[in-house]
């Protein structure tokens, strides 16, 4: 028999009192119950916060969840804690395929729910984008079963929408991550993330796994496109932001949904391989890879995914040592932490550390794990957990803490209150407002990286060849995790969007804009492999043009299927490139990639490049304004671009790694040669330093510095500059680096205008972890650089 209790409040100086009055499902309805449910939460929530000055964002223990908690068997709990795909549920040949048009099967979905109390759904079915209305049936039922069932507890629903609402037909796409950090611009990640809330919100789905906090620091790696580049302190600021963005001030809203910051933490590897082991000293996690998560659990992140690698050995799913004491405790985040996809079960079946399945989850969820990404088999999984719990291997207390976290973040959700969303509150979906904002972080984002002679912007009545795999592609533009998992279904999804040859047609006219291949990629599935090479026409077609406009890069990919042997770019581009060059003809190389593919035999023989990373829907449209003059690009490269495959070395690297030969050495050639630098990107205007100044020159640590200086456009147009303050530590108990990013600004200077950036530091932004692993600041003699203007200060 279920019984529903209401709690009467009754304040008296500063003390309260609670009174149970009990109300069996015989004399109530479902509706009732559900009310006068409410009604009590208010109160709970009203007298508690009152009587203790906490509020949502730091209470740990919220009243209406604890009472919850209290009437759960354990079977219920263990269920919260499962997360299933939504393949799972659907109705096809079997739990992988569905038939279309998508539907649920009502008896695979009420075992889940009703039998198993499953706590979470994920992910889209058949691997593709589907329909606002679609979500919402989709959504609506799985809703409408769990309110069935024992304990009425919402389902949990969560979705990879990292750039934009990327499984929702119709939404804005925006650029990945990668060239949003491009951009510099810490408004536009906002606003991106503000509008995947809203349009996520639209679906009926409140979390989105985004966003991406690891570091790009190996150019090999198949998710560098997915971070916000190899520097620490771009990527805190920006991680800040899309979290601000996607949450807003009260993720209970129409248009918020819980960020998920991922992948905690150090996801790297020494082979450059997605999921594969790193060697990561304590030092090194945390000077580099954790100050961004830290960042971000400090602006609220409601939830955190794991790291599916290895470090030193320990798969981070089973270290109590990273998820718990450093997670949890060190850095108090009070959130929901979820594994990666099928990574428990990992532990047995790839990483051997486990000697079973039920081993798995012990080490898992006693590590700190609080729901596992199954993503099918949960029957094995709960029952395999419920054992734990019944043979005391897993504590009640875990379990409970656990589950406390899960249902904390449904109730911040407002799941409890109202489980779906009334499609006529999204007026703004897909709107021209949404597109522009999407079409300008594009145009912020492409960055020009060479320019000789000025051929860019080009003449007006210029007759154009494009060429390459990249040139009529929109999957390629958009990359993997855009509207399907590889993005290798963008096409069906993205034609009323232009690709590269399309939006240079409409800009330069369709007469004047010829396209041949040279060299294409395989569309049908995910590979990396090229067809159709056919370099002799695209030579024979450079003879009628003026200029050539060469795409070349990547197909779409990510994770393990974008591993690769050889970080050159390939064969048959760097072929038809050397080919082309040889017409004599002026070339413009365009790079859409996501990672920097090596192009040093390439760059010699051209007149321009442009890199494009993955911007999205709107690629091509922005790439045809930069090249017109019609936007005066503004980008600025968020990592290293290496010139040689065995020198991936990051900005910050330490003094040894620089060109210097030892005396009375040969010269091996060694050293820091990158093909561009970090914070690179030209412009058509030009940009002049000056009045550098620091409000003092020795400090101590409870003082702030304020660091000036005056910038001045002194070109002929209008522009976008990003100020970079750079610093250096000349002498530290550790190798400092040679430099670390410390601020940047971006400001728009029409021609002759100036203004002046102000930045403030204090001690701690200048510290370092040190051998001990503690951060600390020493005091000594520190340099403070912006362009070539730099200054000393000493900290006392």
């Amino acid at each position: 028999m279920f019984v529903s209790c209401i709690y009467c409040i009754i304040l008296t100086e500063g003390n309260y009192n609670i009174f149970l009055v009990i109300i069996t499902e015989d004399n109530i309805s479902m509706k009732l119950k559900v009310i006068l449910q409410s009604i009590a939460l208010s109160f709970i929530g009203l007298a508690y916060y009152s009587c203790t000055g906490l509020n949502e964002d730091t209470v740990d223990r919220i009243p209406f969840v604890e009472n919850l908690i209290r009437e759960m068997s354990v079977e219920e709990k263990v269920g919260q804690t499962a997360q299933v795909t939504l393949d799972a549920f659907t109705k096809g040949d079997n739990i992988y395929t569905s038939y279309e048009p998508i539907e649920l099967e009502g008896a695979l979905l009420q075992k889940a729910i009703h039998d198993y109390h499953l706590g979470s759904i994920l992910n889209t079915a058949n691997n593709k984008a589907l329909s606002v209305d679609t979500w919402h049936n989709l959504i609506d039922s799985i809703q409408s079963c769990a309110a069935k069932s024992a304990t009425s507890i919402p389902v949990l629903y969560g979705i990879d929408a990292i750039h934009g609402a990327t499984y929702t037909a119709g939404a804005t796409l925006f650029p990945q991550q990668i060239a949003q950090a491009a951009t510099w611009n810490r408004d536009l990640v906002y606003d991106a993330a503000r509008v995947t809330a809203y349009e996520t919100r639209a679906s009926s789905i409140k979390w989105t796994f985004s966003p991406v906090l690891d570091l790009g620091r190996d150019a090999r790696w198949a998710r560098m496109w997915e971070t916000y580049g190899e520097d620490p302190y771009l990527c805190a600021e920006l991680g800040v932001q899309a979290v601000k963005g996607y949450q807003g001030e009260n993720m209970n809203s129409d248009s918020t949904v819980a960020a998920c910051l991922k992948h905690f933490v150090g996801y790297a590897s020494n082979s450059g391989k997605d999921r594969t082991p790193v060697e990561l000293s304590n030092t090194t996690l945390r000077e580099y890879y954790l100050p961004a998560f830290q960042a971000s659990v400090d602006a609220g992140a409601a939830s955190v995914m794991i790291n599916s690698g290895i470090i030193n050995g320990v798969p981070v799913h089973a270290s109590y040592e990273i998820l718990t004491e450093l997670l949890k405790n060190e850095m108090g985040f009070n959130g929901l932490v979820v594994t990666d996809w099928a990574d428990i079960e990992n532990l047995y079946n790839r990483d051997k550390v486990a000697s079973s399945h039920k081993e798995a989850i012990k080490m898992a969820i006693n590590a700190g794990i609080d729901m596992s990404m199954i993503p099918y088999d949960y029957e094995r999984y709960c029952d395999l957990f419920v054992d734990l719990v019944n043979e005391g291997e897993i504590s009640m207390e875990r379990l409970d803490d656990a589950v406390r976290r899960i249902l904390n973040l449904k109730y911040r959700l407002g799941l409890f209150d109202d489980v779906s969303n009334n499609q006529n509150n999204y007026s703004k979906f897909g709107s021209d407002d949404f597109i522009a904002k999407a079409y300008n972080t594009a145009a912020e984002a492409i960055t020009l990286l060479k320019n000789t002679d000025n051929i860019l912007p080009l003449k007006k009545g210029v007759k154009i060849l494009v060429s390459g795999p990249n040139a009529n592609s929109m999957r390629t533009v958009n990359g993997g995790w855009s509207y399907s998992w590889q993005g290798e279904k963008v096409e069906l999804f993205a034609q009323e969007y232009n690709t590269i040859f399309e939006s240079l047609q409409n800009k330069f006219g369709k007469d004047r804009v010829q396209y041949v291949a040279g060299v294409e990629y395989f569309m049908d599935g995910v590979y990396h492999n090229e067809h159709n090479v056919n370099i002799k026409e695209a030579v024979d077609a450079a003879k009628d043009a003026d200029v050539i406009v060469l795409c070349l890069g990547e197909n779409s990919y990510t994770e393990k299927p974008g591993d690769l042997h050889d970080l050159m770019i390939s064969e048959n581009q760097e072929e038809l490139a050397l080919a082309l060059a040889k017409t004599g003809k002026p070339m413009i190389l365009v790079l859409n990639e996501g990672r920097p593919r090596i192009i040093r035999n390439i760059e010699p023989h051209v007149e321009a490049v442009v890199q494009t990373y993955l911007s999205g829907n709107f690629t091509g449209d922005a790439l045809a304004d930069i090249l017109s003059g019609d936007i005066n690009p503004s980008g600025k490269l968020p990592y290293t671009y290496p010139m040689f495959s065995n020198t991936l070395v990051v900005y910050n690297h330490k003094p040894s790694e620089e060109s210097t030969t030892p005396e009375g050495m040969y010269d091996y050639g060694g050293g820091f040669f990158p093909q561009y630098e970090f914070g690179f990107g030209l412009s058509y205007t030009s940009f002049e330093y000056f009045d550098f100044n620091v409000s003092k020159s020795e400090f101590s640590k409870d003082e702030d510095i304020v660091v000036s200086i005056k910038v001045k456009n002194i070109g002929e147009v209008a522009g976008k500059e990003v100020v970079q303050l750079f610093s250096r530590d000349v002498f530290a108990s550790v190798t400092p680096d040679v430099k670390r990013l410390r601020g940047f600004d971006k400001v728009e200077l029409a021609p002759g205008q100036e203004k002046e950036v102000v930045f403030t530091l204090n001690a701690k932004d200048l510290s370092f972890i040190n051998s001990k692993g503690e951060r600390v600041t020493e005091s000594g003699e520190f340099v403070l650089m912006i362009d070539d203007l730099s200054a000393s200060i000493r900290l006392k």
